[in-house]
């Protein structure tokens, strides 16, 4: 029943995700996310390219990518982990499978810090993907070979305090909202959340 729990959660978080897309400015969130990375400075990052409602990392990955390196996911198969090829603002891009744009020029590195794009997440940890387990199994494959931190990138209204789980799914480091940075394991449901300043929004660009 995991399964049709899953697809009930994604249909409504694709609704809230869809509605939030259409009336949050994802500049907080952006700022945050900058914050939050500039704790890693120098580590090859991996960003994504949004699609649809997805909230938009890319002033981010640009600025990053200024001084390290940045790359985006590409799927290489049906039960396969993702490899990533090098990106820069103004790389060359091409449809890649499911639609999403990839570097029209393949140039394999591996991630260290990873930017990780998500329909809901839960104040745990808990992140529940489009249904394929491509980043399951990324991140199953990257933690087993050394350090990497991923983080959810998020409108706050992607919560699920409910989300449905299974024992694969992989835990995300933190998340990043327009609203907060959630820690998972930071304390109760009320310490790991760590509130933005009320200030002004600072656009990255």
């Amino acid at each position: 029943m995991t399964e049709d729990a899953k697809a009930a959660a994604r249909k409504a978080a694709f609704k809230r995700r869809a509605a939030a897309h259409a009336a949050v400015d994802a500049a907080p969130a952006q700022t945050r996310l900058w914050e939050v990375l500039s704790q890693t400075p120098g580590a090859v990052l991996a960003g994504y390219m949004p699609m649809r409602s997805e909230i938009d990392p890319l002033p981010v990955m640009g600025r990053w990518a200024e001084a390290a390196p940045v790359c985006v996911p590409v799927i290489l198969g049906a039960g396969q982990a993702l490899a990533f090829h090098r990106w820069h603002p103004g790389a060359p891009m091409q449809d890649g499978p499911f639609g999403a744009r990839i570097p029209a020029a393949a140039d394999p590195v591996t991630p260290a810090v990873l930017i990780v794009p998500l329909v809901a997440f839960s104040r745990a940890g808990g992140r529940l993907g489009y249904g394929g387990g491509y980043y399951d199994r990324t991140l199953q494959a990257l933690r087993a070979a050394g350090p990497v931190r991923a983080i959810g990138f998020a409108y706050a209204a992607q919560e699920d305090a409910a989300l449905p789980l299974e024992a694969v799914d992989q835990p995300l480091d933190a998340i990043v909202t327009e609203r907060a940075l959630i820690l998972p394991g930071g304390g109760d449901a009320g310490s790991n959340l760590l509130p933005c300043a009320p200030a002004a929004p600072r656009h990255i660009l």
